[in-house]
């Protein structure tokens, strides 16, 4: 499986940037898709998921800023963050789980400052 990070950027403070995430192949086939982000000298951090189940979950921080969704003709995952802080900056990560294997997309920018 690979996967296709775009939309990354340079953004001021309080503005939008969208996320896409393009799989080779159909996300129905993942048992789980998320949004994960790492920022300079910190750990890897979950953003928002699409577990199983379908219920979607958003890491404290992001809750009500922040939005994940699909595509399902275009085998894309989608990261909607609006009003976006400075402490939102780091690299975000796409990640999907099949069966279990797990695979990350390459990673996309995103800097927040003014």
């Amino acid at each position: 499986v690979q996967l296709v990070e775009s939309g990354g950027g340079l953004v001021q403070p309080g503005g939008s940037l969208r996320l896409s995430c393009a799989a080779s192949k159909s996300i129905f086939s993942f048992h789980s898709m998320g949004w994960y982000r790492q920022a300079p000298g910190k750990q890897r951090e979950l953003v928002a998921s699409i577990p199983g189940d379908g219920t979607i979950k958003y890491a404290d921080s992001v809750k009500g800023r922040f939005t994940i969704s699909t595509d399902n003709a275009k085998n894309t995952v989608y990261l909607q963050m609006n009003s976006l802080k400075p402490d939102d900056t780091a690299v975000y990560y796409c990640r999907v789980r099949e069966g279990p294997k797990v695979y990350w997309g390459q990673g996309t920018q995103v800097t927040v400052s003014s």
